[in-house]
């Protein structure tokens, strides 16, 4: 037993010997490769230093003066412009030029998506014709188009809410069609929409009012009405 002991204390001791020369070796070598890589470059020479590589330096800004020499003081900043309009460079006139012609006036409707006339050609089984169908890539019209005949600036808000030129927008239909609902109509040479409807002819603030005498809707506690109606 008391062999054994001193066989594992002679190799615990041996070990941490080996273990600190390894150690030793390791920080020798290290010093050496690093001395034998600063001999070709022929060393740290100090004498290149100077104390301008030391000291932060500044900016050469004449825009910036420094009311005091000691670094760190107060300094007055100049915020006047010092690019104006005429420095910018001029556009050529090329890149002005309309590259694209206009459109046949008969394509002032035109819409790419949503050709009545293409639509035709597609399947009408679970109406695929009545969907959005782009034009592919060789049938891109490389014109812009034209705005219809009598074209005129629209209404700027809120007015064009409530009105839009006829001109704009040249069709009578819905208002032969949907007369009775309130919803367009044509006076004169504009479009108006009074916000009527099948659920609400008086216009909707009427419907609303009439809403109000069923529920409270002054207090805030309801926020949000469903109008479920056909579509």
């Amino acid at each position: 037993m008391a062999i054994w002991t001193n066989l594992s204390h002679y190799l615990t001791s041996k070990s941490k010997k080996a273990n600190l020369y390894y150690v030793a070796a390791t920080v020798v070598l290290c010093c050496t490769f690093y001395v034998i890589g600063l001999w070709p470059q022929g060393g740290v020479n100090t004498t290149q230093l100077s104390s301008t590589t030391l000291l932060p330096t500044l900016p050469c800004n004449p825009s910036i003066k420094n009311t005091n020499s000691n670094y760190g003081s107060s300094i007055s900043l100049d915020f006047t412009a010092h690019h104006t309009a005429a420095d910018l460079v001029p556009l050529s006139p090329s890149a002005r030029v309309n590259h694209f012609p206009s459109c046949n006036p008969e394509l002032s409707e035109y819409t790419p998506c949503e050709d009545s006339k293409r639509s035709l050609k597609f399947d009408r089984n679970m109406l695929i014709y009545r969907e959005r169908h782009c034009p592919e890539k060789n049938e891109l019209l490389k014109c812009r188009i034209p705005a219809p005949f009598g074209y005129k600036q629209p209404f700027r808000w809120p007015e064009s809410r409530d009105s839009v030129w006829y001109a704009n927008v040249p069709h009578k239909h819905l208002t032969v069609e949907k007369a009775g609902q309130n919803w367009v109509r044509f006076k004169d040479d504009r479009f108006t929409f009074p916000g009527g409807g099948t659920m609400f002819p008086r216009g909707a603030d009427a419907y609303i009012d009439d809403i109000g005498k069923l529920i409270n809707l002054k207090d805030g506690s309801i926020r949000t009405a469903i109008d479920t109606g056909c579509g």
